[in-house]
């Protein structure tokens, strides 16, 4: 008899759906996994007669065969043990094979018969809930499973207690998804933490608005960190489908919090000594790196200069196209990348380039190799450039009262709203954000009257720049007329959007 149960392999964030076919027949007692299982599904072996033996089960002294279908795509992770355990016992009749038909099961096994977190289960479960099946995983993972949208969720916390449940002597609870409080945002750190900066704030806010890259330059102690770490602060929370999108790939790294979903945008803030591989994704698991970790929310590069040449090159491609690929030899995994970038760093090598009381004795060739180190095409992916100067001594004691996180963030909330509509009205059906906005659609959400088209006109060829810099002047343009509350992009809001894009690193 040949029992079979549905499992999932993890390729990039789409699961790909797995048949475990188990046949027990005479011979020599043995135990064989057939199907390219990697070294830890081969290790299931031991896990499995182990969890048996719990059960009070002997193993089958006989020839215990199990393939994996597809036997062409590879098998790796611990979450077959459970899909493997359940087809076995199905071919031994301990358990009605029938039921497994409309079940995808993932889950470790413990010695014990426990079944600990495994990664990736939001994945198997949305699987399961288009292909209208029933997901099996582990209790510790059934907060991520609800939230894939699947109604028939069962979490066992042991192998015990599933059997038992199949055989219909005791039933396990299906769990209840509990409602998620979005209104009280809590990150320890505010906006109004700021002193003074009021024209870097103002960039923060325009690029949070419609995720746009921001370059902050300026001298060490000038803010440029506190004000990074404080622009997710003004983010609002992501939309049903943009959570969803991140929980998966926080649950295939492994890194989902407790509650099981990720309802505010990511801020990832990775040192300057990271590899590329930690930043692009990769590894002999092809693991989501920082960029994917990013997704939907921020990425924030301190010390910009100081990374890897190749690891700031390996951006360019991204912050195009939105995904990030991992090659392999013999399969391609793609990973989203919709990323707000924010990179931080100093005019030279010192710092003080410009300060004629502190620079050092090689200015300006100082501050020239400091900047070479960044490519063109790099510092031309940046939207908003933004000089972040000391803080003056009067404006650290001010008492003047400062705009907080909150307050931003309902405008740059009313300006996200604005651009959804935007985009759903023209038909639009990528990323809605200015920012992201490309092709048509930008010529569409950007149209200018003949008086600010001259202005631009005249400003574009007294400055050269390049063809991607209009585009991006003209995205900036539009953001700013959404905070402003303008269906029309007008002149001073071109005037603005270029005040952010022809500061050069000279100063």
């Amino acid at each position: 008899m040949v029992s079979r149960a549905r499992t999932v392999a993890f390729i990039g964030m789409k699961p790909t759906e797995i048949i475990v076919e188990s046949q027990i027949s005479p011979g020599m007692a043995s135990f064989c996994i057939v199907g390219l299982p990697d070294k830890t599904v081969g290790e299931a072996k031991e896990r499995i007669r182990s969890a048996f033996f719990q059960l009070g089960l002997g193993f089958p002294q006989k020839r215990v065969t199990v393939n994996m279908a597809p036997a062409d795509i590879p098998k790796a992770g611990s979450h077959y043990d459970l899909p493997i355990a359940l087809s076995i016992l199905g071919a031994m009749d301990a358990i009605d094979a029938s039921l497994l038909e409309n079940i995808v099961a993932v889950g470790e096994l413990g010695l014990d018969g426990n079944l600990p977190y495994i990664s990736g289960t939001i994945c198997a479960a949305m699987l399961a809930n288009e292909r209208g099946m029933s997901i099996i995983c582990p209790k510790a993972c059934e907060k991520e499973a609800v939230w894939s949208g699947n109604d028939s969720v069962v979490a066992p916390p042991n192998i015990m207690s599933l059997v038992n449940h199949l055989r219909g002597t005791s039933q396990l609870t299906s769990p209840v998804v509990q409602c998620m409080n979005h209104d009280k945002l809590e990150y320890g750190i505010d906006l109004a933490d700021v002193h003074g900066q009021l024209v870097a704030k103002r960039a923060i806010e325009v690029a949070a608005a419609g995720g746009h890259n921001v370059l902050m330059v300026g001298p060490p102690g000038s803010g440029k960190s506190m004000l990074a770490t404080r622009a997710r602060t003004i983010l609002p929370t992501l939309s049903p489908e943009e959570a969803l999108e991140t929980t998966c790939i926080y649950s295939l790294a492994g890194m989902l919090p407790e509650d099981g979903l990720i309802y505010t945008p990511p801020y990832r803030e990775p040192h300057h000594s990271a590899s590329l591989i930690s930043i692009v994704g990769g590894g002999s698991d092809a693991k989501p790196g920082e960029l994917s970790l990013a997704h939907n929310g921020i990425l924030f590069l301190d010390e910009l200069p100081e990374f890897q040449r190749n690891t700031i090159e390996a951006l360019r491609q991204p912050l195009e196209t939105n995904n990030i690929t991992i090659s392999r030899a013999k399969e391609h995994i793609t990973y989203p990348a919709n990323i707000q970038l924010i990179a931080a760093m100093n005019p030279c090598k010192c710092g003080s380039y410009g300060d004629s009381k502190k620079q050092c004795s090689k200015a300006p060739r100082c501050a020239i190799e400091y900047r070479n180190k960044i490519s063109g095409p790099i510092l031309d992916r940046f939207d908003i450039t933004v000089y972040v100067s000391s803080v003056k001594v009067s404006e650290l004691f001010c008492n003047e009262k400062r705009v907080d996180s909150k307050t931003v963030r309902a405008r740059v909330a009313e300006a996200r709203v604005k651009q959804h509509i935007r985009s759903k009205s023209c038909g639009h059906t990528g990323y809605y954000l200015n920012g992201k906005a490309n092709g048509r659609y930008l010529d569409d959400i950007t149209k200018l009257d003949t008086k600010t088209a001259s202005f631009f006109q005249k400003a574009v060829m007294y400055s050269d720049i390049s063809t991607r810099s209009c585009h991006k002047i003209l995205r900036v343009s539009r953001t700013i007329a959404d905070l402003d509350g303008s269906t029309q992009i007008k002149q001073s809001h071109v005037a603005e959007a270029l005040q952010y894009r022809l500061l050069t690193l000279n100063r």
